[in-house]
């Protein structure tokens, strides 16, 4: 065959895909919000920070306005940028924005199961059930407070135990809030060496850190592509079994020893609805429900809250003078009684730093993904029904018109003129609207005594030799700090010293 004709027949090939690609995939409708131009199959990857793609997101609103459309592969998406523009989607238009996009990933596990990726009734059902429980076991209420406290108790012993050498304190602080969220599931506490415990913890932390990795960015644009070969996609759902398999064996056990009139935990209250409904051919309490709350309740109560208070530690090494004005307060509200939870009502500044650190942190930059339930016409552009949302909530946290220097950790952003503490609704760091994270009073409660009870018994500073403190977030889903190691000096050996 003739050199030059194949050439012509490949150049006609070409031209046919790249013009189905422009009439059937790269086809918007009227009016839909502008963003940069795609690339056949891969959308506008080319342009994106896949590590940290909320950086990218937050250059492209300065182009395109608050409202703005991309694409990844053949997905189309429309991004929402600033305080205004996400309450406004996520608040005051919840119905339209309040479906949730499930990750071909998530969806391939999940199918739809559990609260966080689920939608419709099933959805409406879990929620309810979820937040009623979870009051019913304590949240916002003096019994789980009492549980916050004696775990205060268990890490500062374990801080105690180093006598003031360097430490890395990842294990103990997720430890101690993973016991909280276990005391909700299972009914009691673990100890922090339980091998069991120890386990869970590695599997759910390795999941969150590999949803992500890069890897699982690109399965979720190409899944019928890459399912095909290895890599961290089994790796997340060999660790889901792992967990399914302890869930499983957990509940079986529990069943043995139901009581209607005495229920133990999360998995018991559970059960004993699905015995109620046993009968109903449509009941949203089975099994693949109970594994999917029990894992989302793990994974989104641990590490957020975790990520939260490591990195109000660091930012007290990086800023020793905040760290001093916190515990003058905490000496002059608390004493040396056990902190709780109504204490941050005389405490404003420690309040307004506690705010300021989830502020600051961003941890949760690109929020979880919405979709539209309904073709919706939002700020002037009409958006289809069923396109991908994501409300960016690290343009939230640095909203210039919310936080007057946005960059830099300043806990006067939550302070007023007088030092009295100032409630702001840009404070997004649970969400906002229907979608607000179900664990956000627990959250609260955990993060405020926590970090007061460790202020209150230790002075914390960088190790011997270190003299700068590191703030790159890591890459992720979640936006830890890199592992770091800090001195707890008792503050009680420093009066001694002083004295």
């Amino acid at each position: 065959m003739d050199t030059t004709y194949l050439i012509i027949l490949a150049m006609i090939c070409i031209l046919t895909l790249l013009f189905l690609y422009n009439v059937l995939w790269d086809w918007t409708p009227p009016n839909y919000p502008p963003g940069p131009k795609p690339l056949p199959l891969i959308g506008n990857l080319n342009i994106l920070d896949i590590k940290r793609p909320y950086l990218t997101l937050m250059e492209l609103s300065k182009q395109y306005g608050s409202v703005f459309s991309i694409q990844m592969g053949m997905n189309k998406i429309v991004v929402l940028t600033g305080y205004e523009t996400v309450k406004d989607a996520l608040v005051n238009h919840a119905d339209e924005f309040g479906e949730r996009e499930a990750l071909p990933l998530i969806h391939k596990i999940d199918n739809g199961a559990g609260l966080a990726f689920s939608n419709g009734e099933n959805w409406k059902v879990m929620r309810r059930f979820t937040l009623t429980t979870l009051r019913k076991f304590g949240m916002g209420k003096s019994s789980i407070e009492e549980k916050i406290i004696d775990e205060c108790d268990y890490l500062v012993l374990w801080f105690q135990s180093f006598n003031g050498k360097p430490v890395d304190n990842y294990v103990p602080i997720m430890s101690a809030i993973a016991n909280l969220i276990v005391s909700v599931i299972l009914g009691h506490r673990m100890e922090y060496d339980d091998t069991t415990f120890l386990k869970l913890m590695s599997l759910t932390v390795e999941n969150i850190r590999l949803a992500g990795s890069l890897m699982i960015s690109l399965y979720n644009i190409f899944p019928n592509f890459l399912r095909l070969f290895p890599g961290s996609h089994i790796t997340i759902q060999k660790n889901i079994k792992e967990v399914n398999d302890f869930i499983t064996k957990t509940f079986v056990e529990y069943l043995k020893e139901l009581d209607v009139n005495d229920q133990r935990s999360f998995i018991d209250a559970f059960l004993i609805r699905q015995k109620e409904e046993e009968n109903n051919p449509k009941t949203y309490f089975h099994n693949a429900n109970l594994m999917g709350l029990i894992r989302n309740i793990f994974a989104g109560g641990i590490d957020t809250t975790a990520t939260t208070l490591r990195w109000g530690l660091l930012l007290m090494l990086k800023h020793p003078d905040i760290q001093e004005k916190v515990q003058d307060e905490i000496s002059r509200v608390i004493g040396s009684t056990k902190p709780r939870y109504d204490h941050r009502l005389q405490m404003p500044y420690t309040n307004a730093v506690i705010h300021e650190i989830q502020r600051f942190a961003n941890i949760v930059p690109m929020n979880l993904p919405h979709k539209t339930t309904k073709d919706v016409n939002f700020k002037g552009y009409f958006i289809p029904k069923g396109i991908t949302i994501v409300p960016l909530l690290y343009s939230v946290l640095l909203d210039k018109t919310q936080f007057a220097e946005p960059e830099k950790f300043n806990p006067n952003h939550f302070l007023d003129a007088h030092g009295n503490f100032v409630k702001k609704d840009a404070l997004m760091a649970f969400s906002a609207g229907r979608r607000v994270c179900v664990g956000e009073t627990l959250a609260r409660m955990e993060l405020f005594m926590f970090f007061t009870s460790l202020l209150q018994n230790f002075h914390f500073c960088l190790p011997p030799g270190i003299t700068d403190v590191d703030l790159t977030p890591t890459v992720g889903i979640l936006t830890p700090p890199f592992p770091y190691k800090m001195c707890a000096i008792p503050r009680a050996y420093l009066h001694t010293l002083k004295t």
